[in-house]
């Protein structure tokens, strides 16, 4: 047993199959069948049904988490010596939260810390999970309440509520008139703009799409280009649209028969115990100082806690 054999073995648990396996860890798919088969030798278990479908025998289940707790182990260790070493910090982000939540801390904090080596990465609500689960992140910014089950373990430091208003741009919205219903506005809106910003949609926001003769299902800059041009109607989280607001360009549609939407983020550690590490607690203050200011602050465990700098 070694350890590309474990990483393989939990990379095709998560994706359930070796072709994806295989695209993900870079080697090709031969080489994952026979990582696999080895392990299966090894520790005398079939750990997967071979099919159409890739699933977990019940060996397979029933070893999985001693295989997570081991890579789990080994990359602490990793992460000791290499902050021994140089510090580091590592942020994973949702996407949308780069700009208006983490770009500033990063600059203040470089300026204090020079030689500091901070990783930011970005990716949907599972990416980001998944980074935290494998530890190639400390801290991250998620939606909350957490509903991934590979990451069993994730303890909020901070969970801000920000409101999620609909916009369109002002000659558009014209059309609609004062506190039109939803039905007068998916009627003169060319399509509506389903931007999937929770890990579940609101039942609102479902009904909305499903009631649009014309919709588009896309990311968050290419969905606010479409609003900002006028083709376009949506519900934008608040901090992605706040200047276009500011300047006019967006206004906020006030429907007079759906009640106003938002989505719920934290700023999260796999342990609190990660909060032992000065540069760490740092960072997440000043990450938690930016994201007071974005919306409602539901709970703040870090007032208090960030070090005098």
């Amino acid at each position: 047993m070694d350890i590309e054999q474990l990483r393989t073995f939990d990379r095709v648990a998560r994706d359930g199959s070796f072709t994806k396996a295989a695209a993900r860890l870079n080697v090709t798919q031969a080489t994952v069948s026979m990582r696999i088969q080895a392990l299966e030798n090894d520790i005398g278990a079939q750990l997967f049904n071979r099919g159409r479908q890739v699933r977990l025998t019940d060996q397979g289940l029933s070893f999985l988490p001693y295989c997570r707790r081991m890579l789990g182990v080994l990359q602490e260790a990793r992460e000791t010596l290499r902050r021994a070493e140089r510090g580091r910090v590592a942020v994973g982000s949702l996407s949308t939260m780069i700009m208006p939540l983490i770009s500033g801390p990063l600059v203040r904090y470089q300026k204090r810390h020079p030689d500091m080596d901070v990783v930011i990465r970005e990716g949907r609500h599972n990416q980001i999970s998944a980074m935290l689960h494998e530890r190639d992140v400390d801290l991250a910014v998620m939606c909350w309440p957490n509903l991934d089950p590979l990451l069993t373990s994730a303890e909020p430091l901070l969970i801000i509520r920000e409101d999620a208003p609909l916009v369109a741009a002002p000659e558009l919205a014209r059309e609609f008139g004062p506190k039109p219903t939803l039905a007068r506005v998916l009627e003169k809106a060319p399509r509506f703009l389903t931007l999937n910003w929770w890990q579940i949609a609101p039942h609102r926001a479902i009904s909305a799409a499903q009631a649009a003769g014309s919709r588009v299902e896309l990311p968050t800059d290419p969905g606010r280009n479409l609003a900002l041009s006028g083709h376009g109607v949506g519900f934008f989280v608040r901090s992605t649209v706040s200047d276009a607001l500011s300047s006019g360009e967006l206004v906020e549609i006030d429907v007079s028969d759906i009640e106003p939407l938002y989505r719920d983020i934290a700023l999260v550690v796999q342990s609190l115990t990660a909060l032992d590490q000065p540069a760490l607690l740092e960072f997440a203050g000043e990450i938690a100082s930016e994201g007071r200011k974005l919306g409602r602050v539901l709970r703040d465990s870090l007032s208090g806690l960030t070090p005098t700098v």
